[in-house]
Order: structure tokens, then sequence, then C-alpha cells
């Protein structure tokens, strides 16, 4: 185990300098300061918390705020959730896990107990009420997610947007001219939960830009959905030759419920999905997709956030270019 004596004999300093340093308890040349910060690097040093809090005034704890509520699929918000973990761990910080739906009580009840030094918050809504106060708070916080109005805030997300119209610059790229988004569950647009409202923008204004017939179906995230979601629109749109799906537990079943309709995919009907690439390449027919960047989004979030508390101007928008993978199930539209 690396002592602090070992710090002290790496940086060229006593004991009780590298003491000082992490307890702020002495003034420190900012060069010696230095030379104990390397060497604590190099060495693998982690001192005590206790020290570490009396060197920053901080805890080294940061809140991760992800209200679980109905609609939301949980393994994907769980790969934001291990990305902010792990990239916390780097920056030497700890996450505090808060999934219960208590709005800006809940966001005051943390701020005041002074567990944490700044917030992340997911599953932002268009007009999120708790951005009132936290625009007033004094912690440092980051959004994962867009509200409709991001002034004053610090916001990252995958350009859900861009997503949206990406998908059906394929199909249409393929010739194909009726086309419909399965969309999230009816609860998440009641929300008006920012990332769903974002695509069914860049669906819509994408299809109405290329003159394409298109439709939008809000749909319940479980399998027996699948069958009835795709007899409707049969029904409704019977020369539908392109499908986006943004409901990840509906993917590889709202495939298998066409075919049993007696619709191949892609020979008869295109599908396009906004979902992680694993999933997308795990279904029977792998599915064209633009890639869900949880971990990449959940990492920036967390160095943004450590820029802050270190003072460090930072871009109030940051989005994450929809980047879309072909793969088997699209192909251009049959002629007769």
């Amino acid at each position: 185990m690396v002592k602090i004596t070992d710090v002290a004999r790496r940086a060229g300093v006593s004991p009780s300098t590298v003491s000082y340093a992490l307890s702020g308890k002495r003034p420190i040349s900012e060069e010696t300061r230095r030379r104990v910060r390397e060497a604590i690097r190099e060495l693998g040093y982690r001192p005590h918390a206790g020290a570490r809090a009396l060197a920053s005034s901080r805890s080294n704890v940061l809140a991760l705020v992800v209200p679980l509520r109905a609609g939301i699929h949980v393994p994907v918000v769980m790969q934001f959730a291990v990305s902010v973990v792990t990239t916390a761990r780097r920056h030497d910080h700890d996450v505090l896990l808060l999934t219960q739906e208590e709005g800006e009580e809940g966001l005051r009840r943390v701020a005041d107990t002074a567990l944490v030094d700044a917030l992340i918050l997911m599953d932002v809504q268009l007009h999120d009420p708790r951005l009132p106060l936290l625009r007033t708070l004094d912690l440092p916080s980051v959004m994962i997610g867009f509200p409709a109005s991001s002034e004053g805030l610090t916001c990252i997300d995958l350009d859900f947007k861009a997503a949206g119209e990406v998908c059906v610059e394929h199909l249409a790229g393929l010739g194909h001219r009726v086309v419909a988004l399965v969309g999230s569950p009816p609860e998440v647009y009641v929300r008006q939960t920012a990332f769903a409202q974002r695509v069914v923008q860049g669906f819509t204004a994408a299809a109405d830009r290329h003159g394409l017939a298109s439709s939008v179906h809000p749909c319940e995230a479980v399998p027996g959905a699948a069958r009835t979601i795709a007899e409707r629109l049969l029904r409704e749109q019977p020369a539908l030759t392109g499908v986006v799906v943004h409901n990840e537990p509906l993917l590889e079943p709202l495939i298998d419920a066409f075919e049993q309709l007696g619709l191949r995919v892609p020979g008869d009907l295109s599908v396009t999905a906004i979902c992680p690439d694993e999933l997308a390449e795990s279904v029977r027919v792998p599915v064209t997709s633009v890639a869900l960047p949880s971990a990449e989004v959940g990492a920036r979030a967390v160095d943004l956030l450590m820029r802050k508390l270190d003072r460090v101007d930072v871009p109030e928008a940051t989005l994450l270019p929809a980047r879309l993978t072909p793969r088997a199930s699209t192909v251009r539209r049959a002629t007769a």
C-alpha cells in the first residue's frame, strides 16, 4: 500500500508538506502542489477521504437524478448510469443515484444537505418543472437532454431530432414513399419527454420535406403490443413500406409481427431504429439503426461537470451527431 511518505519521497518534499497540500491548512506554492499531484497520480496513492474533503471543500460525490417514471426503458437508462459511475471514479468521485420522482423537492433536499458536489439530471422534459430551481442552485449541474429553453443550463445528448431525420432520409433515398414511426409509450409523450419529442419533430420534418405519407404511433413497450400496432399500421397505411422504431423492447417483436402478417423484412418492409448498436445487431434480421451513444453521453456529462467544478467555462449545448449504420433490414423499395 502506498503511504504518504512514499508520495513525499517521489515529490522531493516532506510528508508534512504533502499533508498540507492535501488539507489546504497552509499555503503551498503551485509548483510544489503540482509535484505532489504528479507523485500521487504516478504512485496511485489514495488519500483519506477526510483529507480530500478538507483540500477541496467537496464531498467528492455526484448525484445522478434518474426518475424511474412509467414508460422508461430501464436497461438503456442503466447504460447511461454505468457510464456516469465509471467516469466519475476516474475523477475520484462517487455517485449517489436518485431514482424517486421527487422533482424540485428532491433537488432542494439534496442541495441543502451538502451531500453532493454537483448534479446530473436525466429524463428531461421540454418544460421540465425542475428548471427554475436548477437555475438558482449553487450546485453545478449537467442535463442529459434538452428542454425547450436551455438558456443558462449545460445540456448534452444525442441529436434526437437529427436521428429521426436521418432514418427518414435513408428510407426516402431507397425509394420508400409511405413511412411510419413506432414511438415511445404514450405516457412518455404525455410528459413531453424531450428526446421522444425531438424524434417526432425530426421524423415529421424529413417526411414532409420529401413529400412522404407518414404517421406517428406511440406504443406500449411490451412485446404483446407489437401485433396490435402492426395490424393497425397495415390497416391504416396499406401501402406502408418503411418503418422507424424508437421503442427498444418492441424492435424484434415488431419484425416478427409483420412477418406473421405476411410482410417479409426487408423484402416487403424496410425497418430502421434508434437504439443501442448491440440491440440492432442482435435481432434476427440485423437492423439499420442510429446508435444510442449512452457510454459517450454519460462520460462527457461527467467531464463537463468536472470542468464546471473547476470553474472552467463549458459550452451550454453539446449535441452528439446522429450516425446511421445500414444493415440487413433496409433495401431499395421494389417497384412494380
